[in-house]
């Protein structure tokens, strides 16, 4: 243990695991919601976001690890078991001759296309609902200053 540590204070402490468990119980339920209603699950459902939202529905492989923040290995093994259902499919990037694009197939978009008014109902029955406008707007920049200190932290 780092004797330079800052130990959070009970105040500190609270919001932190207010924040982690408000996360890992609605990417949980959210999670469980797709996979029985969509046979998709919470990973099948990042992928086919990002690459509904790229240009030409295709990202190289690495780009869509790093959108993600996965590993390159997570990436390729979701990416495999993707493929293996039709979802998406691989292509060669002619540029570098060692990357790869990660393509969606038609498939993947009739599969996204039927989960997705189902998982945005629940998006807003179990985030949206339960704040007013004013909280939603606030959570919205209290997120957006975390993601910005870690985007220039990454680089």
């Amino acid at each position: 243990m780092n004797e330079q540590s800052r130990w959070l204070s009970p105040v500190e402490q609270h919001a932190w695991r207010s924040v982690m468990r408000m996360y890992e119980r609605l990417e949980g339920r959210l999670s469980r919601g797709l996979q029985s209603e969509s046979c998709l699950s919470g990973s099948d459902y990042a992928v086919l976001v990002n690459l509904t939202e790229a240009p030409g529905g295709r990202m190289r492989h690495v780009d869509l690890a790093r959108c993600l923040e996965w590993e390159k290995s997570r990436m390729s093994h979701q990416a495999s078991r993707m493929a293996k259902r039709g979802l998406v499919a691989r292509q060669g990037c002619p540029e570098g001759g060692r990357g790869a694009f990660v393509v969606i197939t038609p498939e993947g978009r009739e599969m996204i296309a039927k989960a997705a008014p189902r998982h945005v109902d629940e998006v807003r029955r179990l985030f949206i609902e339960p704040l007013t406008p004013d909280e939603l707007q606030t959570f919205a920049r209290v997120a957006d200053r975390v993601v910005e200190r870690l985007e220039k932290e990454q680089c």
